[in-house]
């Protein structure tokens, strides 16, 4: 562009930020952003609403809009910006206001993230098995419409399904519901049935990529059909498939699925593991289930996130929460010793994500080069957070800090909130920033990994600037990504959060969406809200088979002793005395059913470690 090049069109954008000035005579107010830059805003024909959660009516604010323009009240203002005098002005004609005043933010009020989670789970029950009685996994669809509306793709992905059953696991835990739990029980049983293999020769487990359920024959698919990884076995669909599955093993304590878990963990040991250097491969082929075939190509011998990162969130916290075994908390320990040693590159902000197998860092791979995934660096900081909980070090707490203050300058959009998708880890000539590989899009999932990384760093460090991320970050999902026509959560929307509906950036579940994602972040927003942020109680369902052990474990997350206890406990409706409050562990009666059990927790002193 040439350098005496000045913009003078008009162009429609989003500001974000906090009132600091309202004259009503004049209908302007004075908006500060995220990053401290201040602009005047006109709003006499703007449309003003209060921010709503899916399945809330329309909430007009335009009548009290003048009187809510208070300093300190957070808000978004879609409109234009028109050259004037050598500058611009902005005339709003959509104005949301993220509470009912300032400093308040409705979705830290009442149970914002349950009923989400509700409404959510709903959406997906009826779009994949209508409201029948019980649902039937063979009529599962991997793909749905923006609408809900089931596609004609014929094949059930193994991770589709189970990401489905973790959504729904996780509706039952915050609401008791009984119907979630039983969609979620049902969609163990069909991946048992349907997409598990008992290799007895090797004495483990394998996950198919999926069935093709073409004209009612089932046609098993043992190798990835994803062009990333076709005609390979990728790690991370087999640790996708065991994150509905041990959602389910933390509420019932079923023995089978801790069996299909342990078998898969062996599956991981035995032809992942790269036992001299440390670490898992991230791809095996399918005949000699070798990490260095050369029928791999270019995922031949190599390491990343995925194979390394991803087993934490996706599966091996929920499972140690369920079993408190040292087993469990050493491979997570190993998982994160992995991550501070290799990922950290001290000459750039963004971590390194694919590696060749001596761990130097691989910036040729296919479509990530030298480039960065945003979501993944925050996706590490919450998570070495997590591990701080059971196995404090330095060097989690210090990357977790590094990538927490730094992610905002390099990842977030300070003018509109929400966080950006893929970066070009090396910058341009002088001071310009890390440009965007392909857009300036956002996708839902990294939203996710934003909030619930800087609610965390903020109930354990109480650090003010953690706290004003985490609500930003929520802000902006909630504003944005929440599809109140249709349902569900939108997969990207463009920087001024606008949907983006095209292509498979319009459906609703796909390869890459179900319902995993916006799940874990309504549980987990609801779990570090209440007991970090608010010191609010939180209640949760758990239903124990008649054959599982006796020991019940209901700790939410991975919390720092004493940050809550066990304070109640019902089984069947009836109070229960035998727990302990400090464990957060339950004593269950001998029984020849299932039985249902509600505990309350609250929170003790608060969860910093400055």
């Amino acid at each position: 562009m040439s350098a005496d090049y000045r913009p003078d069109f008009t162009f429609s954008d989003l500001v974000a930020g906090y009132v600091t000035r309202h004259d009503p005579a004049r209908g302007v107010a004075e908006l500060s952003t995220s990053d401290g830059r201040r602009i005047e805003i006109g709003y006499t024909n703007a449309a003003a609403e209060f921010l709503r959660n899916l399945g809330e009516p329309h909430a007009d604010a335009g009548g009290q809009l003048a009187a809510l323009l208070v300093p300190g009240q957070h808000l978004f203002a879609h409109g234009v910006f028109y050259p004037s005098r050598g500058g611009y002005e902005f005339d709003a004609t959509r104005i949301v206001l993220t509470g009912p005043a300032a400093g308040r933010y409705s979705f830290e009020e009442g149970g914002w993230w349950p009923r989400q989670l509700g409404e959510l789970a709903r959406f997906y029950r009826n779009a994949q098995f209508g409201d029948g009685p019980l649902p039937d996994f063979a009529d599962y669809r991997t793909q749905l419409r923006l609408s809900g509306e089931k596609s004609d793709h014929h094949v059930q992905e193994t991770d589709t399904v189970s990401r489905l059953v973790y959504g729904m696991a996780s509706a039952y835990h915050l609401s008791g519901d009984e119907d979630f739990l039983t969609v979620a029980e049902r969609g163990t049983e069909y991946l048992r049935e349907h997409m598990r293999f008992i290799d007895r020769d090797n004495d483990v487990v394998y996950w198919y990529h999926g069935i093709d359920v073409r004209d009612g024959v089932e046609t098993k698919l043992f190798t990835s059909e994803f062009s990333d990884d076709y005609e390979a076995i990728p790690a991370y669909e087999q640790i996708y498939a065991l994150v509905g599955p041990t959602q389910v093993y933390r509420i019932t304590k079923d023995p089978r699925i801790a069996a299909d878990v342990d078998g898969t963990l062996r599956l991981f040991q035995k032809f992942f593991r790269d036992e001299e250097r440390g670490g898992y491969y991230s791809h095996i082929d399918p005949i000699h289930l070798s990490p260095h075939h050369e029928s791999l190509r270019h995922n031949r011998s190599r390491k990343n996130w995925n194979s390394i990162g991803d087993h934490a969130p996706a599966y091996l916290v929920n499972l140690f929460l369920a079993s408190g075994s040292k087993e469990h908390a050493d491979l997570l320990e190993e998982t994160f010793d992995l991550i501070v040693r290799h990922f950290p590159d001290p000459a750039n902000p963004f971590v390194n994500e694919r590696f060749h197998g001596d761990w130097t860092p691989d910036t040729s791979w296919g479509w990530q080069q030298d480039r960065a995934v945003v979501g993944h660096n925050l996706k590490i900081a919450w998570n070495l957070m997590r591990m701080q909980a059971i196995r404090p070090k330095v060097a989690y707490r210090h990357l977790a800090l590094r990538l927490g203050r730094s992610m905002p300058r390099f990842g977030g959009d300070p003018q509109r909130h929400g966080w950006y998708d893929v970066l070009e880890r090396t910058q341009g000539a002088g001071d310009s920033p890390h440009r965007f590989t392909w857009h300036d899009r956002k996708a839902w999932w990294q939203q996710e990994q934003a909030i619930l990384a800087y609610q965390i760093l903020a109930g354990h460090t109480g650090e003010e600037e953690f706290l004003r991320q985490a609500r930003e970050s929520s802000a902006f999902y909630n504003t944005f990504f929440l599809d109140h026509q249709e349902g569900g959560v939108y997969f990207n929307v463009l920087a001024d959060g606008l949907p983006y509906l095209l292509g498979t950036e319009r459906t609703k579940a796909n390869h890459a969406m179900s319902l995993y994602h916006k799940a874990e972040l309504a549980y987990l927003a609801t779990v570090y809200q209440r007991l970090l942020l608010s010191r609010e109680p939180l209640e949760l369902w758990f239903r124990p088979r008649a054959d599982a052990e006796r020991t019940l474990r209901v700790s939410p997350d991975l919390l720092v002793p004493g940050t809550a206890r066990l304070a109640q406990v019902e089984i069947e409706g009836s109070p229960w005395r035998d727990f302990d409050p400090q464990t957060m562990t339950v004593a269950l009666p001998e029984s020849t059913t299932d039985v249902t059990v509600r505990v309350r927790l609250e929170p003790t002193t608060p969860g910093t470690d400055h």
